[in-house]
């Protein structure tokens, strides 16, 4: 086993310098599925590398290496990996998986919990209104999902800008938003290295909702002040509780107050929401395509650099 084997977590060094560009030079869709599937593509594929690495380790075991038919004096002779390397390779493997599973049991459960409490909750139309003075609004997922507005955040927009409300919240429930976010944060847990991946399509879920809004109301304008006014109204008064990992809201996640230049969620949303529509940029997408493949062919490769290695050293 050679290089191929360690390209993907080199990648996966590289990769979170591309979070910020994709999720503002680059059209919310089509970054979110870029980010999306880097983080999930580059997490797998780091987990394949570690497990590859360990392997080879395992194989110098003489006790393992009988249960396979392979050679375990052969296998320290011709594995290129050291020792230490494949050993620590287990460690993070062990890691990543318990990561990955403690995550993925934890939005099972938040979104096993959020359908539960759409099927409860009386709707007109998906929208439920509850009396809470607190400014607030988000989607929550179920079958079917539910568009919650608090009657503080009713109170805060004025009547032109509800549409606007439950077009962007809409927009979360018709494009499966909660799905990216979760697939984002499982490559995260299997990698913390892809963490400012997973933490980038949770702002880009929101610019594509917001953009969704602009679309059906026909003016951009409109749509920045209401974003900007939901944002002050609860900073001012904390919004009522979510069910956790379950929802996205109009307000997203918010800045501790942050000038633009310092780049908030809701400042930057509302700046990108006064500027033009951004393009689809095919050259970051032509980049992050590139980055996945190579990322996926070194797996493979490695992958047969070991089924090799485990013919050279299996006992005729």
């Amino acid at each position: 086993m050679h290089i191929a084997v360690y390209l993907p977590l080199l990648l996966s060094l590289l990769a979170p310098l591309g979070a910020r560009p994709l999720s503002e030079r680059c059209e919310p869709r089509l970054a979110t599925w870029l980010l999306t599937a880097s983080s999930l593509i580059l997490g797998t594929a780091g987990v394949v590398s570690l497990g590859l690495l360990a392997v080879t380790g395992l194989i110098r075991i003489p006790p393992i290496a009988g249960l396979g038919h392979w050679s375990a004096p052969a296998a320290q002779h011709d594995d290129p990996v050291r020792l230490s390397i494949a050993l620590l390779a287990g460690l993070l493997l062990s890691g990543a998986v318990v990561m990955a599973a403690r995550l993925l049991w934890r939005r099972t459960h938040s979104l096993a919990a959020a359908a539960l409490d759409a099927a409860c909750m009386p709707a007109r139309d998906g929208l439920v209104v509850i009396d809470d003075e607190a400014p607030d609004a988000f989607a929550l997922p179920g079958l079917p999902g539910r568009v919650v507005v608090s009657t503080g955040m009713l109170h805060t927009l004025d009547e032109t800008e509800h549409d606007i409300l439950l077009a962007h919240e809409r927009a979360h429930l018709a494009a499966h938003h909660y799905a990216f976010v979760a697939l984002a944060q499982l490559g995260a847990a299997a990698n913390p290295l892809l963490r400012p991946l997973a933490t980038a399509v949770t702002y880009t879920v929101e610019r594509w909702a917001d953009e969704s809004a602009a679309a059906a109301t026909g003016d951009r304008k409109r749509v920045a002040r209401a974003v900007g006014k939901a944002a002050l109204a609860s900073r001012r008064r904390p919004a009522l509780t979510r069910t956790a990992g379950a929802v996205l809201g109009i307000l997203g996640r918010r800045g501790r107050g942050n000038p633009l230049a310092s780049a908030g969620p809701v400042p930057r949303r509302v700046a990108a929401l006064l500027a033009p529509p951004l393009p689809r940029h095919p050259v970051l997408a032509a980049a992050t395509a590139a980055v996945l493949a190579a990322a996926t062919l070194a797996t493979a490769d490695a992958a047969h650099d070991l089924h090799q290695l485990l013919k050279t050293v299996g006992v005729s």
